[in-house]
């Protein structure tokens, strides 16, 4: 029998991630298969509050490791956190949120165990079974594995935020002792665009796809690369959504060619980009072809934006396809949008 444990940790606000309770429905889950009950764990310098927000989650014990020690990312002492609860649990099967905090420490601290680790994990089924992709999201693969303990980081977007009542935890504090070689390393502090000039944002409802046709000439024989850069910021600041590009927009300056100046290969989406997990997307001015397609898998609904009916997008890869000039309908929303 399993010994299931998700291992989370609070956010700055001293309360837990979506990502951490997409892990907490993947433990239930995975509990419910295996006719098991499961374990919470919560690192942060205060875990009251978050514990208390997960107390009806059914977990059979919510272990914790707090102190101001632990209210910064760090190797040694997340690692060290990590261990110790893994160990108050005797977990077998540790689930924990893809996080860049956890997949810091995640092969170590599996290392520690004497265990193995996956990351990127998308699914669980059939109990103890995960499965990932691989060579850029085109091939999905079905693993298990026999080594205990397990740890498996799950990405975000792949199940459903828990939600239930708050109520108050029964919390088991668990030691852990720090040395000052642990905490040597220490955050001074963050460095972060204003929310107005961030163009990625991974909780967006909505994702908008720029493509190379925001930089060519247009009808009347001239290229508008500023006016695209002020309708595309607009749009962004009005729906707060996210911002994308194919890889011939990003790749353009090295061709001597005007660009946006606020796309960078981060914005990348496709086969040797992101593959993001946004409720609706809108592509605008690109071709739909295959490799940038290849990054909407996960994209629930499928718009575009086109002068060429017969680009790739309206051969099955969008659910609706406006046959329209860009600038003009993106324009138009943006004002509709400031009334």
């Amino acid at each position: 029998m399993e010994t299931i444990l998700v291992l989370v940790h609070t956010d700055s606000e001293g309360q837990l991630p979506r990502a951490a309770l997409e892990a907490l429905t993947a433990a239930r889950q995975t509990a419910a298969a295996l006719g098991g009950a499961f374990s919470v764990g919560i690192v942060g310098p205060d875990v009251t509050a978050a514990a208390n927000s997960i107390a009806s989650c059914g977990a059979a014990r919510f272990l914790s490791v707090s102190g101001e020690a632990f209210a910064q990312a760090r190797y040694a002492t997340d690692a060290a956190a990590a261990e110790a609860i893994a160990r108050a649990a005797g977990a077998t099967l540790i689930l924990a949120p893809g996080t860049s905090r956890w997949a810091r420490v995640a092969a170590g601290v599996a290392q520690r165990l004497g265990g193995r680790v996956d990351t990127h994990v998308t699914g669980i089924s059939g109990g103890a079974k995960i499965t990932r992709w691989y060579y850029r999201q085109r091939m999905e693969a079905t693993l298990t594995r026999a080594e205990r303990p397990w740890v498996v980081l799950v990405d975000s977007g792949c199940f459903e935020p828990w939600t239930g009542a708050a109520g108050t935890a029964s919390m088991e504090a668990v030691a852990v002792t720090l040395s000052d070689t642990h905490q040597r390393t220490s955050v001074t502090g963050f460095q972060a665009p204003s929310s107005d000039e961030q163009t990625i944002r991974p909780d967006a409802k909505l994702l908008l796809v720029a493509g190379a046709g925001w930089t060519k000439t247009q009808s009347d024989g001239k290229t508008h690369v500023p006016e695209a850069a002020k309708l595309i910021l607009g749009f962004l600041g009005l729906t707060k959504a996210s911002l994308g590009s194919t890889k011939s927009l990003v790749d353009l300056s090295g061709e001597g060619q005007a660009v946006l100046p606020f796309l960078t290969h981060l914005n990348q989406v496709g086969q040797t980009g992101a593959t993001p997990r946004h409720p609706k997307g809108l592509s605008t001015c690109c071709h739909g072809e295959e490799p940038h397609v290849v990054g909407w898998r996960f994209i629930n609904e499928r718009r575009a934006v086109n002068l060429d009916p017969n680009c790739g997008w309206a051969r099955g890869k969008a659910d609706v396809v406006y046959v329209a000039d860009a600038f003009a309908v993106i324009s138009k929303v943006n004002e509709l949008l400031t009334k």
